[in-house]
């Protein structure tokens, strides 16, 4: 399975980047998921195992997506990882943070994913807690978060992009 880097996901529509999220979500066999595998699902249809809320409230799939996917497959490769092809964001608990490191004046370069883990394994989630810009219950997810999006895109990710402005 080919990896790609994380900026071919921004060059994906919501939709299908929706659709791939799920569709990995609801079907973890163990397997990483390629595009081919995301191809033959919408052509064939979607498997038993999602449930029939599933069917109705996402997979409404247009033209547009498939032709959509054709393309990627077409540039990448039917065995790039669908996993590649989806846009993630922080939460906003998560966002508050990354722009808490961000704004460091001691900071000298742009923050990575690995510097907000630093910050929020040294107390800034614990720090911003007391000063009243996160929730106790916030707090408690930032770590596991940071090490998903750690897992997925790596250590050198630029923090940055996964700010969501709301």
């Amino acid at each position: 399975m080919i990896r790609n880097p994380i900026d071919i996901a921004t060059r994906v529509s919501p939709e299908l980047s929706s659709l791939i999220e799920t569709l990995i979500d609801q079907l973890d066999s163990g397997e990483p998921m390629t595009l081919a595998a995301v191809r033959s699902f919408l052509k064939h249809g979607m498997p038993v195992e999602m449930d029939e809320d599933e069917h109705l409230h996402h997979f409404d799939v247009d033209e547009s997506v498939i032709d959509e996917l054709d393309e990627l497959i077409e540039q990448f490769g039917e065995s790039a990882a669908a996993m590649d092809f989806i846009y993630a964001f922080a939460s906003e608990a998560l966002s508050r943070v990354i722009e808490e490191v961000m704004n460091d004046e001691n900071r000298e370069n742009p923050p990575t994913l690995e510097d907000v883990q630093g910050a929020i394994l040294n107390g800034l989630g614990a720090s911003l807690v007391g000063e009243g810009v996160l929730e106790e219950d916030e707090e408690d997810v930032l770590v596991p978060e940071i090490g998903n999006l750690i897992e997925r895109f790596g250590v050198d990710a630029m923090a940055e992009d996964f700010l969501r402005y709301e």
